[in-house]
């Protein structure tokens, strides 16, 4: 605004007081931690397809599982992704798990969680896992083939830190000691999940191999979000490239793993289905954050909120600003609901957004704080689908 006007005249002014869009954040983009003999170490690079893959970090046999995870991962649907190589794998060593024996074996071990899990020593000085520290874009994390518990825990305390990101992580390639009640499982998380078994693919130098699922997981996701929306649990979706399963699961068995949360990959190929993930847990004991979708959508939402009300900071603290607010978050949140993402008939019965007098008392004000309380309605997935089946003699009223 003009601070002063000396003259007769005509004068414009521009005043924003439109709307400020929020726009929904990306979900879909991977960080990928892996050992390969090729490539720069401890760099995350930017990769897009498989052919860009190859020409930097070498094809499958130049990794133990990352190359087939990317490939699996393209393959089934994904389109971008980070790739962290974190060295070559040590002399002798093979992916950690928690049944590795004897001295050498511990001592590679303990170096290959060292190696994934990595170092933060300050920017341009970040090894492992703290190399995606500072990539906004990244939405979901893996570290395939890993079942060591020390990786698979500091991929939940990564993405429970950062909130931004969702942890999807391999059950180990052999049942030790009994059936399927024996599988381990990470430790409770509602920001991460855990697929089982392995799956059979096609190696061009030695022919069918088992291979760790989250690569060909993570491309499902992709795949989902890109056709569905987030809100559309990534499951019952055919697994490209799968030619079989390291163990072929029953109902029985999956009833014992589903509530834990372990998803299982089946093979439904005599029903002509073939090979599809057929879980969408989280590894929550929540309820509230038992599925997959819910967790991911909630992240969308926060961090789409979180980027695009950052126009909110130093603004007057006062009755417009409250209304700007709640009609920016209101009309992204109408949005959501149109895509099929919220729960209700109406937007009323979907969300409610709360920025007044009453979330904004005068000692807030006086602390410099503002304050949106937001609600939101997520669907759930139909995981149970029942059918009541009866008899009714002719001639009888159906409605009854």
């Amino acid at each position: 605004m003009a601070t002063s006007y000396l003259s007769p005249g005509v004068y414009i002014e521009e005043v924003d007081r439109g709307t400020k869009p929020i726009e929904a954040v990306g979900t879909s983009t991977v960080g990928f931690l892996g050992m390969c003999n090729k490539g720069p170490v401890n760099k995350p690079v930017f990769v897009t397809n498989w052919s860009q893959f190859v020409n930097t970090f070498g094809d499958f046999k130049d990794s133990q599982h990352l190359a087939h995870a990317v490939y699996g991962f393209f393959n089934n649907g994904g389109s971008r992704c980070f790739i962290t190589n974190c060295g070559a794998a040590p002399a002798g060593s093979a992916a950690p798990s928690k049944d590795s024996k004897g001295g050498a074996a511990k001592d590679s071990s303990k170096v290959v969680n060292g190696m994934f899990i990595g170092e933060d020593k300050g920017p341009n000085n970040r090894t492992g896992l703290k190399t995606f520290e500072d990539i906004d874009e990244i939405s979901l994390v893996a570290a395939p083939g890993m079942t060591s518990p020390a990786i698979q825990d500091a991929l939940l305390t990564h993405c429970e830190v950062k909130k931004d990101r969702f942890a999807v992580m391999d059950s180990p390639e052999v049942i030790q000691d009994g059936g399927v009640d024996r599988i381990p499982k990470p430790r409770d998380s509602k920001y991460g999940a855990y697929y089982f078994p392995w799956i059979e693919v096609y190696d061009p130098d030695k022919g069918n191999i088992f291979v760790p699922p989250s690569g060909h997981m993570l491309g499902i996701y992709a795949r989902s979000d890109t056709e569905r929306g987030v809100h559309k649990a990534p499951a019952n979706e055919v697994v490209r490239g799968a030619l079989g399963l390291k163990y072929s699961i029953s109902r029985g068995e999956q009833d014992i793993l589903n509530p834990k949360g372990i998803n299982c990959i089946r093979d439904f190929s005599r029903r002509g289905r073939g090979i599809r993930v057929w879980g969408a847990r989280t590894i929550s004991s929540d309820a509230s954050w038992r599925y997959i979708n819910v967790r991911r959508l909630f992240i969308m939402i926060e961090e789409s909120i979180e980027i695009g009300t950052q126009w909110v900071v130093f603004e007057p603290n006062d009755h417009m600003l409250w209304k700007r607010i709640s009609r920016d978050i209101r009309s992204f949140l109408y949005r959501i609901w149109r895509t099929g993402a919220l729960f209700g008939k109406t937007p009323e019965e979907a969300f409610y957004v709360k920025c007044d007098e009453e979330t904004n008392p005068p000692e807030v004000i006086d602390a410099g704080q503002c304050i949106t309380e937001i609600g939101i309605c997520p669907v759930k997935p139909a995981e149970f689908v029942i059918f009541r089946i009866g008899q009714w003699q002719s001639g009888s009223d159906v409605s009854e």
